[in-house]
């Protein structure tokens, strides 16, 4: 017998057709159970009318056959408010803060405030308050910190001592001189960030200095050469006198340090000699300056054209100054005359301990009057004169001065057209002197000559523990026997330190 196989039908079909079987039971389970409770119902009525009480209907029977009971059948309507939040209401005290925040420039309530509240006010209030108003008041370092990020972007407290608020009113305040304009700026706003800022300013680096602004001169001249364009003659224009720091110098009781350039930076298309002219007027009220600040330690002016005359100006009012321990005059125009001046001045009442007067046009008779006063001096640490023309004769100079000087620690003489005979006086001074520890004559021709010289000199010294020979064509062999001697005195300068500093422990 031939077996008949039935076909199966497709998967699809069979999940349709069981699919419409539930949903035919399901219905007809849903009708049967409310024709049921419908009955129930109806019955319960019957009996309750039947015994004369009235009866109470089931929850659970009404609430299916009322569809209002049902929450999940009720229709959930929500008014269509634009102001309407799910956010639940903030906290009184988080509104406290915001509207001291808001109003701070107005009403500004710091010290009433508790601790934790305090320092919420600090971290939301804006940094472009007016500082009549925080100067005194926000003392915390977090909010000067927000300010010196806000307004530069390179920001290094470490130059601050450490503090945020001090770089803020130092740095703020030199970007105000810096960008004012005499006979055009009005002082006002000047005048009334000093009082605010003079308890924490304790140093300023003014790096320009703008003149007044003038109508254009006409040249009379018109076959000016190349050379006195660039020489930057007398008639190039009329001379500008710069601001006037007395003002600002006077109302800063704690100032310790100033820097001053006077120039134009990054003035383009627009350069002019008188941009950079450091007018007689100018030296002479700062100089004036520089004596009535009884706390100045440090004064460096550079970069400005200073020449002997101006030179001799500065030096005369800062002879018998109190408190001044370091003065920087490099980068300018001044030689043996203004030299001359500066050894007058080492000879006086000086506190100086460093002094550098490094690329300027100082020669030998310049570098006799600074010697001549190195020894009767008993301050001077450090001494700049490199990039100079001292010579032979200059150097030399020096370094008998050095063979009675006691306190000298660095000098530096590098690119001064040296040769054999200043190697074999410093050669003298190693041998004698007990106080110097370093020496530059980088960029000096010594010579293998001098090489040798300096090598024997340096057998016989054990205190100098730094010697700079580049450039001085000394001789591999000798340059290697110096480091040596280096080598050791270090170590031997190392071990004394550390005695010492056990015998301060003890």
């Amino acid at each position: 017998m031939e077996s008949t196989t039935k076909a199966e039908p497709p998967l699809t079909e069979v999940n349709n057709n069981s699919t419409k079987e539930n949903g035919q039971n399901s219905a007809e389970e849903t009708n049967a159970n409310t024709n049921a409770n419908t009955s129930s119902a109806k019955a319960t009525t019957l009996s309750g009318l039947r015994s004369g009480k009235r009866s109470i209907p089931s929850p659970i029977t009404s609430a299916h056959a009322h569809t209002a009971a049902d929450n999940r059948a009720m229709r959930r309507i929500i008014a269509e408010d634009p102001e309407w939040s799910l956010a639940t209401v903030p906290l009184l005290t988080e509104m406290c803060v915001s509207h001291i925040v808001n109003n701070f420039a107005e009403y500004p309530k710091l010290d009433e405030l508790l601790p934790k509240y305090k320092a919420k006010v600090l971290e939301k209030i804006a940094v472009d308050l007016p500082l009549k108003v925080v100067a005194h008041l926000v003392t915390d370092e977090g909010y000067w910190k927000r300010c010196c990020k806000a307004g530069w972007k390179v920001c290094d407290v470490s130059k601050y001592g450490n503090s945020w608020k001090r770089m803020y009113f130092e740095r703020h305040l030199e970007h105000m001189i810096e960008h004012f304009v005499p006979e055009s700026t009005d002082t006002a706003e000047l005048m009334e960030t000093l009082p605010l800022a003079s308890p924490y300013v304790r140093q300023l680096n003014i790096i320009q200095l703008l003149p007044p602004v003038k109508e254009e001169v006409i040249r009379v001249k018109d076959d000016v050469s190349d050379a006195g364009s660039e020489a930057g003659s007398d008639w190039d224009g009329p001379q500008m006198d710069h601001f006037e720091f007395s003002p600002v110098i006077e109302r800063l009781p704690h100032l310790e340090k100033f820097q001053v350039t006077y120039g134009v930076r990054d003035c383009g298309m627009n350069f002019e000699w008188n941009l950079f002219q450091f007018t007689q007027r100018d030296c002479l009220m700062l100089s004036k300056c520089i004596k009535n600040c009884t706390t100045l330690t440090s004064f460096q002016l550079h970069r400005s054209k200073v020449d002997d005359d101006k030179v001799r100006v500065l030096i005369s009012h800062i002879l018998d100054h109190p408190t001044l321990k370091e003065l920087d005059l490099s980068h300018n125009l001044f030689s043996d005359p203004g030299a001359r001046g500066i050894g007058k001045f080492l000879n006086g009442h000086s506190q100086l301990v460093r002094l550098n007067l490094s690329n300027n046009k100082i020669k030998a008779a310049g570098a006799a009057a600074i010697g001549h006063a190195l020894k009767r001096n008993t301050t001077l640490k450090e001494l700049n004169l490199g990039l100079n023309r001292l010579g032979d004769e200059g150097g030399q100079s020096l370094c008998k001065a050095l063979l009675e000087n006691a306190t000298l620690e660095h000098l530096i003489l590098a690119s001064n057209e040296m040769s054999e005979p200043t190697a074999a006086a410093m050669a003298q001074v190693a041998i004698h002197n007990s106080t110097l520890r370093k020496v530059n004559l980088s960029c000096n021709t010594l010579g293998q000559d001098g090489g040798k010289q300096l090598q024997e000199g340096m057998e016989e010294n054990s205190t100098i523990i730094e010697l700079d020979l580049r450039l001085t064509e000394v001789g591999q062999e000798s340059e290697y026997c110096i480091n040596q001697i280096l080598k050791t005195n270090k170590e031997r300068y190392r071990e004394q330190m550390l005695a010492e500093q056990v015998n301060l422990d003890r």
